[in-house]
Parts: C-alpha cells; sequence; structure tokens
C-alpha cells in the first residue's frame, strides 16, 4: 500500500471517529480528504467497502442530504387508463 493511501485511510478513520463524536471538524477533513484523493484517484480502488461509507456518511452529514436507495414505484396501469381514455375521445 502507498504512503498515500495509508495517509487517506488514516483521515477516513479521523472522519468515522469524528463522526460517532459529534465533532466540528468534518467540513475540514472531507476537505482534506478531497483534496488528497484528487492528487491520487488511484487511491480510490484501494479503500474498502466500509471506508467508502465512512466518507459518504460524513458528505451526507455535512451536506444533510440523503441518498435515495430505491426508486418509486410507478403505476403504470393509472397511466395505461389515462393514455386509453385520451383515444377514445
Amino acid at each position: 500500500m502507498s504512503d498515500q493511501a495509508f495517509v487517506i485511510k488514516e483521515k477516513l478513520a479521523q472522519l468515522e471517529e469524528d463522526l460517532n463524536n459529534q465533532s466540528p471538524g468534518i467540513a475540514t477533513l472531507l476537505r482534506t480528504i478531497h483534496k488528497e484523493l484528487k492528487a491520487d484517484p488511484d487511491v480510490v480502488t484501494l479503500l474498502s467497502e466500509e471506508e467508502c461509507g465512512v466518507l459518504v456518511r460524513g458528505l451526507k452529514k455535512q451536506t444533510s442530504v440523503e441518498i435515495a436507495t430505491a426508486a418509486l414505484k410507478s403505476k403504470p396501469k393509472k397511466a395505461m387508463a389515462k393514455m386509453q381514455v385520451g383515444l377514445d375521445l
């Protein structure tokens, strides 16, 4: 593992700790991680699924955004019924 990957993994561990402790330094740490990943994008392939999850949790916390986990189901029967009514006219 490269030195850069080790540094990023340490920062992700710190991010996880900060998330668990509601630390105010999350934004700064996310910026640092982003800057380092941008400098060496190959490091992303070395991150585990759990480490990627920590990064996503940090981004969700910082931006107050929820990521959709499932798409809403559409009701094609209703849509088809509306289309048929229009054709009957």
